[in-house]
């Protein structure tokens, strides 16, 4: 009987012993098993987390290389030039624009009223496409004999037509808005309100759409001024000589004859301040002066008589 009870606790404490293991071992297990679908699922979760961060990688590789706003670049050109014929120069600068696609805009002719510097000058403007700017500039250097002057130049607006664009996005924005408002209005004060500031707001937009077209029209079309001149006449001979003499002798009579009439004219009008304030002011300061002098006077005598009557 003992023997049996003796068995029973040993295999009792067996199986309790062997319950206990297959527990750690269940326990063990259960903690590996996640840490194993962890890692398992690691590669995963590194892919997926790495995919947003190419694709916005790519977007902004994409982004970065998109086309730029083409440059808004306004391009003149000043020349002075040198023929001795101005006129058929002109018409073949005339040509050349409107073979460009251009046009002339503007014809000035002069000449000099000196016989001895004779000198034809004519002023021409011409507004060419600007893709063919350079085109037409070389080609009209090449319409005289000598080129004087030369200036070309560039301004670049693309920030300011972008500034525009913005400005002409939000105040059309606005304009929809205040539309919106209207069609919600409940009272006829509220419908005005809204209409004026509408107003406004339209009276804006079409201030910045002006300046818009402005700039799109500089841009597109270059601006080439011109000033076309014989060349200067140099001569020495003795009858050009005593003509140029009598012109500078005119000249200088001229100029005297100016000053003495500049003379004339100041003192005809000081004229009036003369007799209107500073006669006035004489006189009074004269009569002032006599007063005091009398004064002097009868002092003197009246002293001088004192010093009689002491004697």
């Amino acid at each position: 009987m003992r023997s049996l009870l003796t068995f029973f606790f040993i295999s009792l404490i067996f199986i309790t012993s062997c319950g206990g293991g297959s527990e750690v071992a269940i326990q063990d297990g259960s903690s590996s098993a996640p840490e194993f679908a962890r890692t398992s699922e690691d590669p995963g979760d590194a892919g997926a987390r790495q995919a947003p961060e190419s694709s916005r990688s790519v977007s902004l590789d994409t982004s970065l290389q998109t086309s730029p706003t083409a440059r808004k670049v306004i391009r003149n050109a000043e020349l002075t030039l040198e023929s001795d014929d101005p006129e058929k120069t002109q018409k073949q600068v005339s040509a050349i624009a409107e073979s460009k696609g251009g046009f002339v805009t503007e014809t000035q002719q002069s000449s000099s009223d000196r016989r001895g510097t004779a000198r034809d000058t004519i002023l021409v403007s011409l507004r060419v496409p600007a893709d063919k700017f350079a085109e037409t500039v070389e080609e009209t250097r090449r319409t005289a004999g000598r080129v004087v002057f030369e200036n070309i130049k560039g301004q670049d607006v693309t920030e300011e037509f972008i500034d525009i664009e913005a400005r002409l996005k939000a105040h059309r924005a606005l304009e929809d808005q205040f539309l919106e408002i209207m069609k919600r209005a409940n009272t006829v004060a509220d419908a005005l309100n809204v209409q004026r500031e509408l107003a406004n707001v339209r009276a804006e937009i079409e201030k910045i759409e002006g300046r818009k077209r402005f700039l799109e029209d500089q841009v597109s079309l270059s601006t080439i001024k011109l000033r076309i001149q014989t060349p200067a006449a140099i001569s020495a001979s003795g009858a050009d000589f005593g003509q140029r003499l009598v012109e500078a002798v005119s000249t200088g009579f001229d100029a005297a004859l100016g000053f003495v009439l500049g003379m004339v004219t100041v003192v005809i009008a000081l004229i009036p301040f003369l007799v209107f304030i500073c006669l006035p002011i004489l006189l009074v300061l004269r009569y002032f002066w006599k007063r005091l002098k009398r004064r002097r006077t009868a002092a003197a005598i009246i002293k001088d008589e004192l010093v009689e009557v002491s004697e």
